[in-house]
């Protein structure tokens, strides 16, 4: 019973400790119930703030599992709280005795005050007790200056919780904050009085200590000599134990702070604007070329001959395949041209069996196997091409000087071929260089309007949405949109058509099917008149639902692979954008950027999301084709982006889709930013590291795979339009063509017995070596010559191979003092020594990358007799302004660092590249394996249409030889017609300077030859025959297909092409 009533009483307790009410709490302290002792009820608020902090941190504590305070909790509590009172009355007794004390100024009782107020009476120190006084009078009186009004309340915090007031005049005591309280601060609080007393005790202890230590002086050395010897000794033998326990450790702090350093200097020789010579000579070494340069360098140009030569490789197979793809249209149309599909069957086999390779192996048609005498023809060829690669003006001139369609067969073979297709750093530089030039050119010269590029084709902007989409097989759109469009494409259950009759009309179709009666709808109906039916509507929304869906999966898949596309294709944004608004400063950033998204997106992506096919953006087996719900569900998604993308809304004959006019607007919005962002790439000298001393610091000279025929080509238009891209005679490109003369034949520029001139195949002969594939090095026609004759670039370039050289083996902080102090004999040997090495390394050195003769000559000098020749040459480059002795020509050595700088960059470069080129040929030959793969596709094909014609009996014998039919064979009857007959059928149409109702004496006679679909046609005229043509079948098929319905016979008969094809199929093949 005793127990249950303390639970109760507990819980009375902590009821009252809730409510906050500090007289509560004590009455329910004082229930006998709770037998808590030692309540004092003057302190019933101390009770309340003291329990209710230790309930709250019982509340606070995650392990505790009660959430009350226990009888034994309550009583701790209770009696924290009364050493608290206890605490603040001794407190209170020490602040007024001594401050009474020192107004009542009673020295005499400083000691016994402090002595019986304190907790530890021996802290205080008796002689010290004038001090006391002293120092606690002082700091009373300039305390008491500083107050103006007093009050009669002392305050002091305990805990940093608890507040407790005491009234000096009522001697009345407070746990709250009294009413219209003021601070006695005339008075010195307990903290300040304690730090009097207790700082001269210390100060005594630290006087008496010295003291003793002064007394002891020679003792104390002794012992802190021998201690620190001692310690000394124990630090050293265990240190050095723990250096041969942790050595392995120690050896790689050592390397790591070594490479710090090393890494510190790097930074210096890159960051610092004038590095000094100390730190360029350790990194000098970085510019020797070792065999691992040599080995990478030509496996580089044979993996960019080998890509080069397999795209033009893979671009003609490409275009004989797409033949191929017409020729079998046409072959469904009619069995007869099944013999020219043959005929082309066998070309493409010859080329996948290897005949191309041998066509394009430079190795035997190369420069080599030229006669002496074109060696020189060569050589200024060289050179021009080397100009027009290096000067993009001449290109970029000579572009808008041919019609469209000459220049876009131009851009597509020898502008990709002069600059390999891009397939190293800087002919992808110098390609970008050319594409800005043009692209400035054209908008500069062609472009009236801003909206010009977007309703116009501008040729560089085709020409370089045509390069990016793939020429060096790197296909970036199919990293950017296979994952998703292969999604759409997968899935079966997708059905978007957003187009109201056609909605209409599958559902009309459904009913029918479904009912197996036809339907009382009518079937043809207006846009406007589908839309009345809830079906066609319900449907409609759930396939812009749909539509919404998906294009968010691919709007996602393009924004979020901004880093894919590719960095050309973003630089001539940017070059498109800042030309535009060049031009046209008044356009707003809207219509720029949608000029932007007009190259990015319109044509760029849009025709790779509508025929994924076509972009290598999906894989296809051979015969494998996406049908025609997959193409519309990806034409409504690229639909709705370009409307996006462009910020059209759906309006007109769209109006049944502005329900996703919103959808476009914020779709717009992330394009926006998108074709902003796309435009913030740096320039192609930052991005490639490429300068005007490039080709001058590189090992490998520039080479280019071309044909003869491009060679003459070129050289052909260059003397067309000299006038117009070379107007000075004195340029550089007159005087390399005036050296050249006229244009070349092929039999001319290979030479006389390249061709055998009683070859009754001559021309066929010519025509298939003039696409003879030949590497031309490319040489500028003012590169370094042997002789003193040189300009001050190169005298830079030969001065700093010198100068590095030099300060190799003979040390020094500055250029001047190393080229003034005479070297010693160490340094002379250690020279030669190194000489001999470079000239080891030199004769391994393949002979495309070897240095010029007056080079090697300078590198075999003595030491002195370089220095001697820096300096030389240094005053002539001083002379030009290149260099300045004042600042100890610091200019020179800036370009060493640069050098070393960009040699590092260039092996890291070439590093990539050689993946890079590894992976395009990868690509390239897998693209192959499809070409190839889809050549037996034909091939079966074809053969199965032979069996199927043998199998038949068909009127006509095909053979493969082409030869026709054998002889005996039946063959078909001529077909005998009156021209007003074949005017009934509508065959023929119209024969000038003849009346229709003289038809009737007008006859044609059609006969077979024994050539497979060739006829002969002959025109009568009351009798008497007049004229005969031939008709080739073929040729009638391939104006049908490419849409020419009327053609003339005898150059006065109009004929109905398709007409013509159905008869001569129905009279003679029975179809």
């Amino acid at each position: 019973m005793g127990c249950f009533k303390g639970v109760v009483a507990v819980g009375y307790i902590n009821e009252a400790i809730d409510e906050g009410n500090p007289l509560r709490t004590l009455e329910t302290l004082l229930l006998p119930t709770a037998n808590i002792s030692d309540v004092d009820p003057a302190h019933a608020q101390h009770y309340q703030d003291v329990l209710y902090h230790a309930k709250s941190q019982k509340l606070g504590d995650s392990e505790s599992v009660s959430k009350v305070l226990w009888l034994d909790e309550i009583q701790q509590a209770v009696d924290d709280a009364n050493v608290d009172k206890d605490r603040a009355k001794q407190w209170v007794t020490l602040v007024v005795d001594v401050n009474q004390c020192l107004e009542g100024k009673k020295s005499s009782d400083i000691l016994s005050v402090l002595k019986s107020s304190t907790s530890n009476a021996n802290d205080i120190i008796p002689e010290c007790a004038d001090k006391y006084y002293d120092a606690l009078v002082k700091a009373k009186e300039l305390k008491s200056e500083r107050v103006s009004s007093d009050g009669s309340w002392l305050k002091l915090n305990l805990h940093k919780k608890y507040d407790y007031y005491y009234n000096t005049d009522s001697k009345e005591s407070s746990w709250v904050t009294p009413e219209s309280c003021l601070y006695k601060e005339s008075w010195l609080t307990g903290k300040e009085i304690e730090a009097f007393w207790k700082g001269y005790k210390q100060r005594k202890e630290y006087m008496h200590r010295r003291q003793t230590f002064i007394d002891n002086t020679d003792s104390i050395v002794k012992i802190q000599s021998w201690f620190r010897m001692a310690t000394a000794r124990k630090s050293y033998l265990s240190r050095l134990q723990y250096f041969r326990d942790h050595n392995n450790e120690i050896v790689k702090i050592q390397s790591l702070l070594r490479a710090n350093k090393a890494r510190d200097d790097y930074k210096t020789l890159v960051g610092s604007e004038n590095p000094p010579l100390t730190v360029i000579r350790k990194f000098v070494y970085l510019l020797d070329q070792s065999d691992l340069d040599f080995q990478e360098e030509l496996e580089v140009a044979r993996l960019r001959e080998e890509v080069v030569t397999k795209i033009r490789a893979n671009q003609q197979l490409e275009k004989d395949l797409n033949l191929m793809d017409i020729k079998i249209g046409l072959l469904v149309k009619n069995r007869i041209t099944l013999e020219d599909v043959i005929s082309h069957s066998k070309k493409l086999n010859k080329k996948k069996g290897g005949e191309m390779e041998i066509l394009n192996n430079t190795d035997n048609q190369g420069i080599k196997s030229l006669s002496k005498e074109r060696r020189k023809t060569l050589e200024t060829y060289q050179q021009l091409f080397y100009l027009l690669q290096t000067n993009p003006l001449y290109l970029a001139k000579l572009i808008f000087q041919m019609p469209q369609n000459k220049s876009t067969k131009f851009m597509d073979t020898v502008i990709f071929t002069l600059y390999n297709y891009a397939s190293n750093q800087r002919e992808e530089y110098l390609l970008l260089k050319l594409f800005k030039t043009a692209l400035e050119e054209e908008i500069k010269s062609k472009v009236d309007q801003v909206q010009d590029i977007v309703t116009g084709n501008p040729t560089v902007i085709k020409m370089v949405v045509s390069f990016n989409r793939g020429a060096r097989g790197q296909n970036t759109l199919r990293q950017l949109l296979a994952p998703v469009v292969k999604e759409i494409i997968d899935d079966k259950s997708l059905i978007i058509n957003t187009n109201p009759v056609e909605v209409y009309k599958a559902w009309v179709n459904q009913l029918e099917t479904q009912t197996g009666e036809a339907s009382k709808l009518p079937y043809d109906v207006t846009t406007e008149q589908a839309l009345t039916y809830p079906e066609v509507k319900n449907k409609l929304e759930a396939s812009i639902e749909n539509l919404r869906r998906v294009t968010d999966k691919v709007l996602n898949s393009i924004i979020s692979s901004l880093d894919l596309l590719p960095y050309g294709l973003r630089y001539i944004a940017k070059v498109l954008k800042n030309s535009i608004h060049e031009k046209f400063p008044d356009a707003t950033e809207d219509e720029l950027l949608k000029i932007v998204g007009n190259l990015l997106y319109y044509r760029y992506m849009n025709p790779a999301i509508v025929a994924p096919d076509g972009f290598d953006i999906i894989d296809m087996t051979a015969g494998g084709q996406i049908n025609s719900d997959q193409r519309r569900n990806l034409g409504s998604v690229a639909k709705v982006l370009q409307h996006a993308a462009s910020n059209k809304l759906f309006e007109g004959e769209n109006e049944h889709l502005s329900s996703m006019n919103n959808y476009l607007s914020e779709t717009y919005q992330e394009f926006r930013k998108y074709f902003k962002e796309a435009c913030n790439v740096p320039e192609p000298e930052e991005k490639f590291n490429m300068d005007k001393y490039t080709d001058l610091v590189t090992v490998s000279k520039p080479v280019i795979y071309i044909s003869i025929e491009e060679i003459i080509s070129t050289h052909s238009l260059l003397l067309e339009h000299q006038d117009a891209i070379a107007p000075e005679k004195n340029d550089l490109l007159s005087e390399l063509l005036g050296s050249l003369g006229e244009v070349p034949t092929v039999e001319s520029f290979l030479g006389e017995g390249a061709v055998d001139p009683n070859d009754p195949n001559k021309a066929n002969t010519l025509s298939q070596l003039s696409k003879t594939e030949i590497s031309l090095v490319l040489t500028s026609k003012y590169d370094i010559e042997d002789g003193e004759a040189i300009d001050s670039r190169s005298l830079m370039i030969k001065t700093k191979k010198l100068i590095i050289d030099v300060i190799r083996n003979q040390p020094g902080n500055t250029l001047t003092e190393i080229l003034e102090t005479p070297a010693t004999a160490q340094q002379e040997v250690d020279h030669a020594t190194d000489m001999v090495s470079r000239a080891m390394i030199d004769s391994r050195t393949p002979e495309e990358m070897k240095h010029s003769q007056s080079m090697i000559e300078d590198a075999q000098l003595p030491l002195e007799q370089k220095k001697r020749k820096i300096q030389r040459n240094l005053r002539t480059l001083e002379q030009t302004g290149h260099v300045s002795s004042e600042n100890k020509y610091q200019d020179i050595l800036n370009e060493i660092a640069k050098d070393i700088r960009n040699q590092r960059i260039y092996r890291k470069l070439r590093k990539a590249e050689l993946a890079k080129l590894q992976q395009t040929l990868n690509a390239l030959n897998k693209k192959a394996a499809f070409y190839e793969e889809q050549i037996n596709y034909y091939d079966t094909y074809i053969k199965t249409c032979l069996d199927n014609l043998k199998r038949k009996n068909t009127r006509r014998s095909i053979k493969l030889d082409g030869k026709g039919e054998p002889k005996g064979a039946k063959r078909a009857k001529p077909v005998k017609y009156t021209a007003a007959k074949l005017h009934e059928k509508g065959v023929l149409l119209d024969i000038d300077d003849l009346q229709t109702n003289q038809f009737k004496n007008v006859t044609f006679d059609i006969i077979a030859t024994e050539d497979v679909g060739i006829f002969d046609v002959r025109s009568k005229f009351l009798g008497v025959e007049m004229e005969k043509v031939q008709l080739n079948i073929q040729d009638l098929l391939q104006m049908q297909y490419e849409g020419v319905a009327v053609m003339k016979m005898f150059d006065k008969v109009k004929v109905n092409v398709n007409l013509l094809i159905y008869l001569l199929n129905k009279k003679f093949y029975g179809k």
